[in-house]
């Protein structure tokens, strides 16, 4: 058995938890649309593509690392290539997603919002890059970094996705007080 094999075996329960979980959520999430298409809540596409599209492309990128760490290799080298691809396209849609954020008229996204939607993506697809990188010279540090990076991937979604519900809820669909526009 070669030392891909060897170091990705030890990732496998790992990667079939946070790929499953992330592909149960991608689920849920349309769920959430279907709240969204319901409800009074003003809503335009810039909205939707500034927080409802990423919370569905995180969970993707979570199922696809998990997907990739759990094939069976034969080089680390095509791993990196695999994950460095990914996680360079997922940074550069967080970067388009926070410049969407930026253009929102319904909605102006507060400090909480910039975290969850803007600063902890780049920092998930930031990590990716760099275990991508660092993958066929440190491969055990690097198999732990994109751990990290999709669990926090996994937990942004998770945090973005019951934000929109609450927010659905509380905001848009309590019962307005009389005299109120809603």
């Amino acid at each position: 058995m070669d030392a891909a094999h060897t170091l990705l075996d030890g990732w496998e329960s790992f990667y079939v938890i946070v790929g499953s979980s992330a592909a149960a959520l991608t689920g849920l999430q349309f769920v959430v649309i279907a709240l969204v298409a319901e409800s009074r809540a003003a809503r335009s596409s810039r909205e939707i593509d500034a927080f409802a599209t990423p919370t569905i492309v995180h969970f993707c990128a979570v199922l696809l690392v998990s997907a990739i760490l759990s094939a069976p290799w034969h080089a680390l080298s095509s791993v990196a290539l695999a994950i460095g691809s990914c996680a360079i396209a997922g940074f550069i849609y967080a970067v388009i997603v926070t410049l969407r954020a930026r253009r929102t008229t319904n909605y102006t996204p507060v400090l909480e919002d910039w975290i969850w939607h803007s600063v902890l993506p780049l920092a998930g697809y930031g990590a990716l890059t760099i275990a991508a990188v660092l993958l066929t010279r440190r491969p055990e540090a690097a198999f732990f970094v994109m751990g990290t990076a999709a669990l926090l991937l996994l937990f942004v979604g998770i945090h973005n996705a019951w934000d929109t519900v609450t927010y659905l809820v509380v905001e848009q669909l309590s019962p307005k007080e009389p005299g109120e526009r809603g």
